[in-house]
C-alpha cells in the first residue's frame, strides 16, 4: 500500500485490522453527527491505508463544533461498558499495549477497575515503574470504584478511547479523529483523557459538548477518577516517572 498525496499508510504490525475496525464503528456515528473521523481506504494485518489530512491551527469555533460532535459520538452508544466494535473477536489493543474488551453486561465501575486500571497497574508494577505504597493507594481507590461509588445511569458511550490531543487532527474546517482504542466506556474518560495530556480550547470544547450533551454537575473533580487508567497504561509503558501522577489521580479519587 504506497502511498501518495493523498494517502498516509502506517506500518501496524498485528494490529492494523482492530485499528481500523475502530475507526469505522467511530466513523458510522457520523451520520448522527459524529465526529469526522480518517478515512480508511486499505488495511492488511500488518498496515492500514488512511486519506491524508493537511492540518492547521485550531480555532475556539472549531473547537465548539468539535465537542458537539463528540457528544454526538458518544451517544452513538456501545452494547456494554468494555465492548470492542461490533462484530470484533480478535486481540484489541491501545497503542502496543493489549486492552481487554467484553460485551459481558458489567457496571461501570466494575468494568473500569477491573479491565482499565488494575490490568495496567500491576504491569507497572512487574516492571518496577511503581511502588507498594503507589500501588497500594491505586488498589484502594480501586476497591470504591468497583464497589460502584462513583457509578451513575450514564449507559455505554462510544468512546474514541485514548483521546489525546495528538490523536484530534485540526484542519481547515473540522477536527478529525485517528488512532482510536475506541470501545464502550464512560464519556467523561474521553474528556478526562483531552485534559490529562493538555488540548487547545479544551474550554471551548466542553462548552460545544455540553450545548450538545449537557454534563453531570461536578465533572471537574471526577477528572482524576477518569485518568486513572492512561496514567496506569503510561505507568506500565513508559516509565517511574508517571508513579507520582498516578499516585496523585488516586489520592483524588480516595477524597471524593
Amino acid at each position: 500500500m504506497d502511498g501518495s498525496n493523498e494517502t498516509f499508510s502506517k506500518a501496524s504490525p498485528g494490529r492494523a485490522l482492530a485499528e481500523a475496525a475502530g475507526l469505522e464503528w467511530l466513523r458510522a456515528a457520523e451520520a448522527q453527527g459524529g465526529a469526522r473521523v480518517v478515512r480508511v481506504l486499505g488495511v492488511t494485518a500488518d498496515e492500514i491505508e488512511l486519506e491524508q489530512l493537511v492540518p492547521a491551527r485550531p480555532t475556539p469555533d472549531l473547537a465548539f463544533e468539535f465537542g458537539a460532535a463528540l457528544a454526538a459520538t458518544h451517544g452513538a452508544g456501545a452494547d456494554a461498558f468494555g465492548a470492542a466494535p461490533p462484530g470484533w473477536s480478535g486481540p484489541y489493543y491501545l497503542g502496543r499495549q493489549e486492552l481487554p474488551v467484553s460485551s459481558e453486561p458489567r457496571t461501570w465501575g466494575v468494568f473500569y477497575a477491573t479491565d482499565r486500571v488494575l490490568p495496567y497497574l500491576e504491569r507497572a508494577e512487574q516492571r518496577g515503574h511503581v511502588g507498594p505504597a503507589q500501588a497500594r493507594l491505586v488498589r484502594d481507590a480501586c476497591v470504591r470504584i468497583e464497589a460502584g461509588e462513583f457509578d451513575d445511569d450514564a449507559v455505554p458511550s462510544r468512546l474514541h478511547g485514548d483521546l489525546w490531543n495528538g490523536n484530534v487532527v485540526w484542519t481547515e474546517d473540522e477536527a478529525v479523529l485517528i488512532d482510536p482504542a475506541a470501545h464502550g466506556g464512560h464519556a467523561e474518560t474521553d474528556l478526562a483523557m483531552l485534559d490529562l495530556f493538555g488540548c487547545p480550547y479544551l474550554e471551548d470544547i466542553l462548552a460545544g459538548y455540553e450545548s450538545a450533551s449537557p454534563l453531570r454537575e461536578g465533572l471537574r473533580e471526577r477528572l482524576p477518577l477518569h485518568q486513572l487508567h492512561p496514567l496506569a497504561v503510561h505507568a506500565a509503558s513508559h516509565g517511574a516517572s508517571y508513579a507520582g501522577p498516578l499516585e496523585s489521580a488516586a489520592r483524588a479519587v480516595l477524597d471524593l
